[in-house]
């Protein structure tokens, strides 16, 4: 819940808020103003869209959705939107106690995942039950959920719907011919070959669409360090499974990932979490297309780690 502080600031800016509303319905009433709260739906909603709405960010690009604490301002932002595209299963919560705080019972959110197979969560101190919110770093998932989306808001826009759709579908057929590509690099390479360790839950998605299952996930949670002890445990773990490639995340500072190289020969890739940096329309697309990269550079990696060991 937000403090009893940021509810005051609220409810004083009202009269402030109504005044916003007026001038926006004059100025943009034949635009929806979305807002979306992670940077991969910014993406997804702008290769929707295009020029054909507003695109709001619930709070600014530079902040960390893991430990993010909702500011007064975000209510003044929510208060603008039309419709909230949420990842709505975990990695954007803030967002769920500005909805909550806001109490906008007219304010349309499109639950971005309600369609998608969602992975059980992995990491040490994950509850049961837990769900991997990262379906954002999948190609399936990313297609599902811009479906998803798309469809929403062709119902609240239906003069824009067809657009709309048609957009959704460029994408899909973007997203598949990006993995037929990767998957022709690897014709004839051994998939098997790989053997996974990660920071932690992030890519699973999209490695499974590979056939690569994760071995090991080092963080406990997400964005939490392993202790001394676990951290001996996950260097012990990977000294006797046969791990050959560790994935960490490219705009993430992990310290404990050197000492991990350093103990167990494990090769060191990166893969974009999607979550960094400024809102750009084709950033899934440009980031996938890195990371589907980096995974069969692994793959090829470890098959020839695998032909040297014969």
């Amino acid at each position: 819940m937000l403090s009893s502080q940021i509810r005051a600031v609220f409810h004083r800016t009202l009269l402030t808020i109504s005044l916003l509303f007026a001038s926006h319905a004059v100025a943009g009433a034949d635009k929806l103003t979305i807002g979306i709260t992670l940077h991969p739906y910014y993406s997804y909603v702008a290769t929707i869209v295009q020029d054909r709405a507003t695109i709001l960010p619930l709070v600014d690009a530079g902040f960390n959705p893991h430990n993010y604490q909702p500011q007064p301002g975000d209510l003044l932002r929510l208060q603008q939107m039309d419709v909230l595209v949420v990842n709505g299963i975990g990695h954007d919560d803030y967002a769920m106690k500005v909805l909550a705080a806001a109490q906008r019972s007219d304010l349309q959110v499109i639950y971005a995942n309600q369609r998608v197979p969602l992975l059980a969560a992995m990491g040490a101190s994950v509850g049961d039950g837990a769900k991997n919110p990262h379906t954002f770093v999948g190609i399936a998932t990313s297609i599902q959920k811009v479906y998803t989306i798309a469809q929403a808001l062709a119902q609240l826009d239906p003069d824009n719907g067809q657009f709309y759709l048609a957009n959704a579908r460029q994408f899909a057929r973007q997203m598949r011919q990006m993995k037929q590509a990767a998957m022709q690099q690897l014709i004839d390479a051994n998939v098997q070959a790989l053997k996974v360790a990660t920071t932690h839950n992030a890519y699973n998605y999209l490695l499974q669409e590979f056939g690569i299952e994760v071995s090991t996930v080092i963080e406990p949670a997400h964005g939490v360090e392993p202790s001394a002890s676990q951290l001996q445990d996950t260097i012990n773990k990977i000294r006797h499974s046969g791990i050959n490639v560790l994935f960490y995340e490219l705009e993430m500072p992990n310290r404990f990932v050197d000492t991990i190289e350093r103990e167990t020969g494990v090769k060191l890739y990166r893969f974009s979490h999607m979550t960094h940096g400024p809102f750009t329309a084709d950033k899934v697309i440009k980031e996938m297309q890195d990371n589907t990269q980096t995974l069969v550079q692994a793959i090829h990696y470890a098959n020839q780690m695998s032909e040297q060991a014969q």
